[in-house]
């Protein structure tokens, strides 16, 4: 089991990530944590550090649940050609419905976000709305990842 949850900030997905690995009895990696403090002049860059690290931590683990924040189609083809048998879970904020159902465990304030990049229907994974509570959006995610295999585009759940 390979997965990563990506989304925006407010869609706190470190915690959707640690909950889902806590539900499906897996290790949990926050990839913020992957970055290295600084990288050798006319060394690899930062991001190819990261992604090198992100291949590591998969192949050391059976089950791992990755957080991130979002990902571009670029960065996500990297990550699948590194890691065979990826699935990504994408945290979708609706900005117009977030602000009543905000809860502790989301950030207090909308930040600023560069334009996100949906995952397509040729990838694996799923496309989660992130419009109800922590317990309710990792049900559905796992429901929805019972079936999700390598080879299955992604599906989208309770997005409008």
């Amino acid at each position: 089991m390979r997965i990563v949850v990506t989304g925006p900030a407010e869609a706190a997905t470190p915690l959707v990530a640690a909950a889902l690995a806590a539900r499906l009895r897996a290790r949990y990696l926050d990839t913020a944590e992957l970055y290295p403090a600084r990288v050798r002049p006319g060394g690899p860059t930062l991001g190819e550090v990261w992604l090198e690290a992100l291949a590591l931590a998969f192949t050391r683990e059976r089950a791992l649940v990755a957080s991130s924040g979002s990902l571009s189609r670029a960065r996500r083809d990297l990550i699948r050609a590194r890691v065979p048998g990826v699935v990504f879970v994408e945290l979708v904020v609706d900005d117009q419905a977030a602000p009543p159902r905000r809860s502790r465990w989301r950030r207090a304030k909308p930040v600023e976000r560069p334009a996100i990049e949906p995952l397509a229907g040729d990838e694996p994974g799923v496309r989660i709305a992130d419009d109800a509570d922590l317990a309710s959006i990792v049900d559905r995610i796992a429901q929805l990842l019972s079936g999700a295999g390598q080879d299955q585009p992604v599906r989208d759940q309770s997005l409008r």
